[in-house]
């Protein structure tokens, strides 16, 4: 029998054409009510053992997560008054559950007896690891404090939900909360017509004539880099740096949540007995401590800011020589950038896109893991949050199901900005038989308008490329230990391995080739075109290595030795722009009112994660770069020793299993023209 609340069904695919904001207070209750009884009784089970205890703690919880899963993610995709409501309204609910069993004593003494019982010698590693995992995340998790400690830690753990809740509510209302309304044409200048065409289309929406421009990366993104009238530039630039800061609407003002994230945190920490939040953060990564990932970032920055200062220096000397700017100013820099990309490559992002429609690029990524892996990808069908959203099978050469995905590729309001893969369901192996893995791989782009078929920027191409390798890293383990399958307990600063890697095969030509179709007249992308493309690959890589390295030494900083009596969080970000920025934003930048990677995801003092791992990722695909005529072999042990394996052995040991020996930073300065 169906339940009646879709939410309370997992006999199959999600029922997101059925799920109704009424439906989540009722669900989370009953699968919290039904994972306490199922906690209860783990705590006395006799004899302790994976069947009596592990596994039906995973059943109980596994409803719950992935029922709170759909919430979590229906208010990033289609977020509406109501829904946000009682998102909000069970938040702390599901909150307070995950603390207590983070803090259940009684749980830790059943795990340290099964990691101790004869049983426990037999188990392979995936099992072994799920062990070892919970028993430290028991010891993060404040399971070894005292009454009042678990109570505040409890509290804490609440608080900070509600408040990354809220910050990234805030980014998403203040960047849907703008617009700017064009009567004159030739304010537009400059822009590509598909962008206009999107700008027409939304204000004659709303009864308008003119243009309708907005903060959506699909607009905002084009003003910046092709409009050539620079009061436009200007004022989007402003809106969407002072956006969900004390210069707008006060109620959407994240300042106040920033200071109280970062005060919780380290008081959490503080709590643990560690000297700051990074400490604790890095306990379950790759990196050792702190200082080590400052020397990491730092290093970096010294190979990568001369080339960044050359950058800037021979971009002002375009802007004042060629387009007759003075002053480069922060609105200027996307514009005189593709501009000097132009006349140096006579290359345009812009020319290379009319070539990337949506159906070829994903028959061309389609292929790519066809070719890596021996993998089918098929349409399939599933009830949907929205009209736009498509679904998608992986079968292997026999037919036999490896999982199934969702692809959200457009931008549209209620949704949030950005790109990501999120898991829906993860691959478990159960008595009933194998359950498959199921992800969701969202985009930003934009839409194709007047019957066109949507096109996609090189860059967006590679995000695509980028997320998929996320979903693969879920869809191919084949791990049937819930704890360690997919990307669950793999080193955070490890994750981005697999994304980055995928990257890299939108830089060879026979993929490209193959993945292009001209909108207008159906023709691949020539090889001159292409050739244009590739010299300019390392355009400014100097000045995009560097920003990076902003983000993430500002994000580690302000989690290791930030001192909010003594200093604040711009000035810190000023200190260190001084140290290895080369673009200074206006001072009344608000650029961490919207740094929801760190305040509102899962990248707090692990934002140098993506350098990280893009050591890895270049190192690994540079094992494929050695052996052409072998990719299909290479594939194989790539997904063999990384994607199969999960978080069951660590990164490290992956890596090496993979690729013979540890990483080293040559593939990565040599990709990004950068080497010695």
């Amino acid at each position: 029998m169906t339940p009646a609340n879709p939410l309370l069904d997992f006999s199959g695919l999600p029922r997101f054409d059925a799920i109704q904001p009424e439906h989540v207070g009722p669900a989370i209750d009953t699968l919290l009510e039904q994972a306490e009884a199922v906690v209860k009784a783990a705590e006395a089970v006799q004899p302790v053992s994976w069947a009596t205890f592990v596994e039906p703690l995973d059943d109980a919880t596994e409803r719950l997560w992935r029922a709170w899963g759909q919430v979590s993610h229906l208010q990033a995709v289609v977020n509406t008054p109501a829904l946000r409501e009682a998102y909000n309204g069970n938040l702390p609910k599901v909150t307070r559950f995950g603390s207590a069993l983070g803090q259940n004593l009684a749980l830790f003494d059943q795990y340290r007896a099964l990691a101790a019982a004869p049983e426990a010698a037999q188990y392979d590693p995936a099992r072994r690891k799920v062990l070892d995992n919970a028993l430290r995340d028991f010891r993060l998790g404040g399971a070894e404090l005292d009454e009042a400690g678990k109570a505040r830690y409890s509290a804490i753990r609440e608080e900070l939900s509600a408040l990354s809740a809220t910050f990234s509510q805030n980014v998403l209302d203040a960047t849907d909360a703008w617009s700017l309304h064009v009567e004159d044409r030739s304010e537009l200048a400059g822009l590509p017509d598909d962008v206009v065409a999107a700008a027409r289309a939304a204000a004659e929406k709303e009864g308008l004539p003119g243009w309708k421009l907005t903060l959506q990366m699909p607009c905002y993104l084009p003003v910046q880099t092709y409009a050539e009238h620079r009061p436009l530039r200007e004022a989007l630039y402003r809106a969407n740096a002072l956006r969900a800061s004390e210069f707008g609407d006060a109620t959407l003002d994240n300042s106040a949540n920033i200071d109280r994230i970062l005060a919780l945190r380290a008081e959490l920490a503080r709590l643990l007995g560690f000297a700051s939040y990074a400490e604790y953060s890095i306990e379950t990564k790759m990196a050792e401590d702190a200082p080590q990932v400052v020397g990491f970032l730092r290093d970096l920055a010294a190979r990568a800011k001369p080339h960044a200062q050359r950058d800037r220096a021979e971009l002002e000397a375009f802007a004042r020589d060629e387009l007759g700017l003075p002053a480069l100013d922060a609105w200027d820099l996307a514009f005189a950038s593709e501009k000097l990309k132009q006349a140096r490559y006579s290359y345009s992002e812009q020319e290379v896109k009319q070539y990337f429609t949506e159906p070829k690029v994903l028959e061309g990524l389609f292929s790519v893991i066809h070719g890596l892996y021996g993998l089918q990808v098929q349409p399939d069908r599933a009830p949907v949050w929205h009209p736009d959203v498509r679904f998608f099978r992986v079968v292997d050469a026999q037919g036999t199901l490896v999982g199934q995905f969702y692809l959200d590729l457009y931008a549209r309001e209620g949704k949030r900005g950005g790109a990501w893969m999120d898991d829906c369901r993860n691959r478990r192996e159960t008595a009933q038989g194998v359950q498959t893995p199921l992800v969701y791989l969202v985009c930003n782009f934009g839409k194709g308008a007047d019957g066109k078929a949507s096109t996609f920027s090189h860059n967006e191409v590679t995000t695509l490329f980028h997320e998929m390798g996320h979903g693969l890293h879920q869809l191919l383990t084949r791990i049937g230990e819930l704890g360690v399958a997919g990307i669950n307990g793999v080193e955070w600063d490890a994750v981005e391995l697999p994304s980055q890697f995928m990257e890299n095969f939108c830089w060879e030509w026979n993929r490209v080739q193959a993945m292009t179709s001209h909108v207008d007249s159906g023709e691949p992308l020539p090889r001159d075109l292409f050739d244009r493309m590739l010299a300019a690959r390392n355009f400014q890589s100097g000045m995009f290595t560097v920003r990076q390295l902003e983000f993430a030494l500002f994000d580690m900083q302000l989690h290791s030795s930030f001192d909010p009596v003594q200093d604040n969080v711009l000035q810190l970000l000023e200190r260190v722009r001084d140290e290895v920025a080369v673009n200074r934003p206006p001072e009344w930048n608000r650029f961490p009112h919207q740094f929801s990677h760190i305040f509102a995801g899962g990248y707090a003092a692990g934002y140098y994660s993506y350098k990280w791992a893009e050591v890895l990722s270049a190192d690994a695909y540079a094992a494929f770069e050695e052996a052409p005529e072998q990719v299909a072999e290479t594939g194989k042990r790539f997904r063999d020793e990384v994607l199969s394996r999960g978080g069951s052995r660590s990164a490290a040991e992956n890596f090496a299993a993979f690729r013979g020996r540890a990483p080293n930073v040559d593939a990565l300065l040599r990709h990004n023209g950068m080497a010695e």
